[in-house]
C-alpha cells in the first residue's frame, strides 16, 4: 500500500478546533467491517449498539510537553518531550524534538523558565535529540514540568492551549502521565456513559500506551513498508490480560477504544500452544505499524475519531475495516459534515 493511497480532500471548516459542551455528545458513524457506513448515531447511544463486551481503554495521561527554552545567548527554542528515558525524579533523561537541531550542540544547557535546566546529551534519531532535565528547586522533573510546561495541542487546532484544555484534552480515566497526545477516541466516553455502559453489562479494561509525536507527524515515505514509527512504551497488567482471556472464552466482543488500544493489545498478544492468539501481561517499547494487508488478532470492534489523510492511524483504521470500506465512511463523514481530529466525531467499526 502507498502513502497516496490514504490521502482524501477534507474541507477546512470540517476540522473541529473546541470540544463539544459534552463529551458523549459527538455524533457516531457505524460501520460494518468489509462493507462501509450503515447509520448515523450518536456516542451517547454507545451501550446498546453492542452487545455485554470489553471495552479497553488507554489510561495514559498528557503532560506539559511543549517547553519554551532560552539558549544561553539569549536566542529561543520550542521543544517538545517525546519520551522519558530514566525514572522520575529531580534528574531525568528525555528524547525531545526541538526545531533548529543543527544550533544544538552536545553539551549546550538550555534554561526553561524559572524552574527547570536541560542539558543536551547528543542526538537521538535525524529528529530528535537526548535531554537531561533537572529542576532548578528542590522538586521532581514532573512538578518542575507542571509549572513551566504546555500542553501540547495538535497543530492543526492551529491555535494555543486554554485552561479548559487542561481537563478536555484529558480522559476521565487518565491516570499514567508520559503522553504527548491524547487517545482521541477516549475523550469521548464521559463519567455518565462509562456508568450506563456498566449498567448495560459491558465491562472495563486499562492499557496504557504514552502516545508519542508519530499520532500526528506525516508519513515521510509513499512505501508505507519503509516508514519507521517512532517508539512508545506500553503497559499490559495482568488484570486487563485476565479480563481479555475471559472475555475471549465467553464469546464477548473486545472493543478497543482507540488506535492506541489497537496497537498495544497487538504489541502484546502472541501464540499459545494451541495457536491462538493471547494477550500477555508485560511491559515494552513499541514500534507497531499495522496498514493493510495487516492481520489483526485481538480486537472486534473499534470506537475512533476521524483521521488525518496519510495517517499512520488512518491506514491502521483500513487494516482493521477495509480500505474501501473506510474510504467509504469517509466520503459519508464529510457529506454529511461529521466533525473532524482530535476534538471531531467518531465512528464506531464492528
Amino acid at each position: 500500500m502507498h502513502a497516496s493511497e490514504l490521502d482524501y480532500a477534507l474541507p477546512e471548516d470540517l476540522i473541529a478546533s473546541e470540544p463539544l459542551a459534552e463529551r458523549d455528545a459527538a455524533r457516531l458513524l457505524l460501520v460494518e467491517r468489509g462493507v462501509g457506513p450503515t447509520a448515523d448515531r450518536l456516542v451517547r447511544e454507545l451501550p446498546t449498539l453492542l452487545p455485554p463486551s470489553l471495552f479497553v481503554v488507554n489510561d495514559t495521561r498528557v503532560i506539559p510537553a511543549r517547553l519554551r527554552a532560552e539558549k544561553s545567548s539569549g536566542g529561543k527554542l520550542e521543544l517538545l518531550l517525546v519520551r522519558r528515558l530514566s525514572e522520575p525524579g529531580a534528574s531525568e533523561r528525555w528524547e525531545a524534538m526541538a526545531r533548529g537541531l543543527k544550533s544544538l550542540r552536545e553539551g549546550a544547557v538550555l534554561r526553561i523558565g524559572d524552574a527547570l535546566t536541560a542539558t543536551v546529551v547528543g542526538r537521538r534519531a535525524e529528529d530528535t535529540v537526548e535531554l537531561v532535565l533537572r529542576a532548578v528547586h528542590d522538586v521532581s522533573v514532573e512538578a518542575a514540568l507542571a509549572r513551566v510546561g504546555e500542553l501540547p495541542l495538535p497543530p492543526y487546532l492551529r491555535r494555543e492551549a486554554r485552561p479548559a484544555d487542561d481537563e478536555r484534552y484529558q480522559t476521565v480515566f487518565a491516570t499514567n502521565a508520559g503522553a504527548v497526545a491524547a487517545p482521541t477516541a477516549g475523550l469521548h466516553l464521559s463519567a455518565r456513559l462509562l456508568e450506563e455502559l456498566a449498567a448495560a453489562g459491558h465491562t472495563l479494561a486499562r492499557v496504557t500506551l504514552h502516545v508519542g509525536p508519530g499520532t500526528f507527524l506525516p508519513l515521510r515515505s509513499d512505501e508505507l513498508a519503509e516508514h519507521v514509527m517512532h517508539a512508545e512504551h506500553y503497559e499490559v497488567s495482568e488484570d486487563t490480560a485476565r479480563a481479555v482471556r475471559e472475555a475471549r472464552a465467553a464469546g464477548r466482543p473486545i472493543v478497543a477504544v482507540g488506535t492506541t488500544v489497537v496497537r498495544t493489545l497487538e504489541s502484546a498478544a502472541q501464540r499459545d500452544g494451541d495457536g491462538a492468539w493471547q494477550v500477555l501481561a508485560g511491559t515494552g517499547e513499541t514500534r507497531l505499524f499495522l496498514y493493510p494487508p495487516a492481520d489483526l488478532h485481538v480486537v472486534d470492534a473499534l470506537l475512533t475519531n476521524f483521521h488525518l489523510p496519510k495517517s499512520t492511524l488512518l491506514a491502521l483504521v483500513m487494516a482493521f475495516a477495509g480500505i474501501d470500506p473506510v474510504r467509504r465512511a469517509y466520503a459519508h463523514a464529510i457529506a454529511a459534515r461529521y466533525r473532524f481530529f482530535s476534538y471531531g466525531d467518531a465512528m464506531l467499526v464492528r
